[in-house]
């Protein structure tokens, strides 16, 4: 894979994607848009990583829409600016559906865009001096495409204020209404970032991606028969599967588990 706006480095069975554009705080534009949707696609299906990390060089994480880019949508038709936003909603879309579990290792400041990127892993890790920001209404705009993501991440009540006054808030916060899952010294965020992902790996691989889906598609629902039958299936099937029988044997035996001889 070759990137202008992105790295990649990979470190055994983790991968980590970086945002490569600190100039521009790591704004994104179309090409960024397109090249985190295939980083995300070719590393979510390599069987030999068992997590990927989202990054950002510089001092922000990532500052949203890039403004060359906002200057020439501009000058887009309806039609033009619907199929740009939807190219967003997929890159996005492919973060959450990523089959492997992605930690977000927010270093600095992430506003608007960078909020849905960041809203779409599955784990998020911030430092203390880290500041976020819902900016859009500020500019006559809304956070229509990251919506889906930060309303999952921080709830209903927390989106109604910030979506409306876009007021910047800091990490304790965002910690607070649940958005980011662990608030760190600057010193401290490798280390944090790095026994995170050491837990996910220990796990088995197979029960770690049907986990993300079970969170997925029962959040919401009905306790009722058919969800009931659904979750039923669901741990029958994975007792059955490879490496359901040899974690509960291992556990049994005393033993590790194949997934981490």
């Amino acid at each position: 894979m070759a990137f202008t706006t992105l790295t990649i480095t990979r470190e055994g069975n983790t991968a980590q994607i970086t945002l490569n554009r600190p100039d521009v705080r790591n704004a994104f534009n179309e090409t960024t848009i397109a090249e985190i949707k295939q980083a995300f696609s070719e590393l979510g299906d390599d069987a030999a990583l068992r997590a990927i990390v989202l990054a950002a060089n510089g001092p922000a994480f990532c500052a949203g829409a890039d403004l060359n880019w906002m200057k020439k949508m501009a000058g887009y038709t309806h039609a033009e600016n619907q199929a740009d936003a939807l190219q967003l909603a997929e890159m996005l879309r492919t973060i959450y559906l990523c089959p492997k579990p992605v930690v977000a290792k927010v270093q600095g400041d992430c506003y608007a865009g960078g909020m849905g990127l960041v809203a779409a892993c599955d784990i998020i890790v911030a430092v203390e001096e880290a500041n976020f920001c819902l900016s859009e209404v500020k500019l006559g705009l809304i956070p229509a495409t990251i919506s889906p993501y930060v309303i999952k991440a921080m709830g209903e009540n927390a989106s109604r204020r910030y979506f409306l006054t876009a007021e910047r808030f800091g990490a304790q916060e965002a910690l607070r209404i649940g958005f980011v899952h662990e608030v760190v010294s600057a010193d401290t965020l490798d280390a944090k970032v790095a026994e995170i992902v050491k837990a996910l790996v220990n796990n088995s691989p197979n029960a770690v991606q049907q986990a993300k889906v079970l969170v997925r598609e029962v959040v919401g629902q009905e306790v009722n028969d058919a969800l009931l039958a659904d979750t039923a299936e669901r741990i029958a099937h994975i007792r059955a599967s490879d490496q359901g029988r040899e974690g509960v044997a291992s556990f049994l035996e005393k033993r590790k588990p194949a997934w981490l001889s």
